[in-house]
């Protein structure tokens, strides 16, 4: 029996109320409905969430018109406390993040890879009691060809007063984070967070200028055909990491997909599965990635979404930093993906 108009009528209304509901789902609005409370720590989150948001728009802006701007692409000609030679959107992007911040009235300091130290903003320290460690630019190599980019961040509640300027309070295991997240910059913008409460991705909508909600409570497969790994390394590694990959080459359904901008690749797996390996290398053991500003947001990011984020011999969220740019290994995915590394590494097969 057909649908009767009236039925027909009501059944396109409550589709219309659910697309006009998802529109309406802005980031901040998000992250209250999180909380399920108006307290004063769920309003802040909206805020920080909203400043980051913020930041994203405007780095994304930027790499939409950098072919066409003349002086926004290329190296700045300095080198940053990494020893890595910096691009000029990466001290673009560092500058947005530390602007837009400055208005927040919530965060008193900035931690990012871009920065010998912490940037204080002393108008905030009174009542700004978070922190905000962020990695600009993700993949800046890929700048100047036009391939997907990406900015991670976390967020730290302050403990303490630090009145030494030393921002010790932050060499604390991953687990404090209380939010953290990604903006990957491809062929749309797309912002994913967790606050514990989930992982939860938004895209930037540019008629609106919003972030709208596009997927809720992500979850990573247990198990993926993707591996993610710079294999030009490969005579670099420790023999149990060669091992691995010579398991992956000889083994039917093996796929690999290495973009050199991480939150891209992670992001891949996310969806997907699969693991995402970056380890250290013979002549640095401890590897490339900052724990504080890449690893431990990320792998917050993924235990959120039931995933795992290892060494290969301990969790990322358990390392305690001795220092704030203190570099580590990472393997990163699936839980089973991640099991099967760990396996090599500390049993050799």
């Amino acid at each position: 029996m057909a649908p009767s108009p009236e039925s027909l009528e009501l059944s396109n209304n409550e589709i219309a109320d659910k697309s006009l509901d998802r529109d309406c789902t802005t980031l901040s609005r998000h992250v209250l409905q999180q909380f399920k409370t108006f307290s004063p720590q769920a309003q802040d989150l909206s805020a920080l969430m909203n400043r980051i948001a913020l930041a994203g728009k405007l780095v994304a802006r930027r790499l939409s018109r950098a072919g066409l701007m003349e002086g926004v692409l290329g190296f700045t000609g300095d080198v940053n406390v990494q020893g890595e030679s910096v691009k000029k959107m990466d001290v673009y992007a560092n500058d947005v993040f530390i602007s837009v911040f400055k208005q927040s009235g919530l965060v008193c300091r900035l931690a990012s890879e871009e920065m010998e130290k912490p940037y204080y903003i002393p108008e905030n320290c009174p009542i700004g009691r978070y922190t905000l460690l962020y990695d600009p630019i993700d993949g800046s190599s890929n700048t100047d060809t036009n391939l997907s980019l990406g900015s991670i961040f976390a967020i730290r509640q302050q403990e303490g007063d630090d009145l030494d300027g030393q921002a010790k309070d932050l060499l604390t295991d991953g687990r404090k984070q209380i939010a953290a997240g990604y903006i990957l910059y491809g062929p749309s913008t797309m912002l994913v967070y967790t606050i514990g409460k989930g992982v939860h991705s938004f895209t930037l909508d540019p008629s609106l200028g919003e972030f709208i909600l596009t997927e809720e409570n992500i979850q990573i497969p247990a198990h993926g055909s993707v591996y993610s790994v710079n294999e030009g390394n490969f005579w670099q590694w420790d023999e149990s990491i060669r091992e691995y990959i010579r398991y992956v080459h000889r083994t039917e359904g093996y796929t690999a997909r290495y973009s050199g901008a991480m939150v891209s690749d992670i992001h891949r797996i996310l969806v997907q599965g699969g693991v995402f390996l970056y380890p250290g290398i013979l002549p640095k053991p401890e590897g490339k990635l900052r724990l504080l500003y890449e690893s431990a947001p990320l792998a917050f990011v993924i235990e959120q979404a039931g995933g795992r984020a290892t060494t290969g011999l301990v969790d990322i969220l358990d390392i305690v930093p001795k220092k704030l740019h203190q570099r580590t290994p990472l393997i990163i995915g699936s839980k089973q993906d991640v099991a099967k590394v760990e396996s090599f590494i500390q049993n050799g097969h």
